[in-house]
């Protein structure tokens, strides 16, 4: 195997290390996103860990945040919890600065 084919292939493995943890990422960051909305909604802590699935799922309606946000917006409404899209984005925002140190501290474990 020649430099370049071992660097490309460092470079490769790299990149599907990398999707690998923001995709890691992501789903906790769902997952805590759906606790948060879960304890405003005055869930039980079954309930909460089951909206926190839905949460995580309902990333993979469309790409990006939007559809996630619309689902948590949707039940706070419901609820008559006034939230608006730019404070949700804000949280999960917050929240995946969390999530990612919680997914690095997992993989050194």
């Amino acid at each position: 195997m020649t430099t370049f084919e071992k660097r490309e292939q460092s470079e490769e493995a790299r990149w599907s290390h990398d999707k690998d943890v923001q995709f890691r990422a992501r789903s906790r960051r769902n997952k805590l996103f759906g606790l948060w909305a879960a304890e405003l909604l005055g869930l039980s802590a079954a309930a909460a860990e089951t909206y926190a699935k839905e949460v995580v799922i309902a990333d993979f309606d469309r790409p990006g945040d939007g559809d996630v946000v619309d689902k948590v917006l949707r039940d706070l409404k419901a609820k008559g919890i006034d939230m608006s899209e730019h404070r949700l984005q804000r949280r999960m925002d917050e929240l995946l600065a969390e999530a990612r140190k919680q997914v690095m501290t997992d993989k050194k474990g």
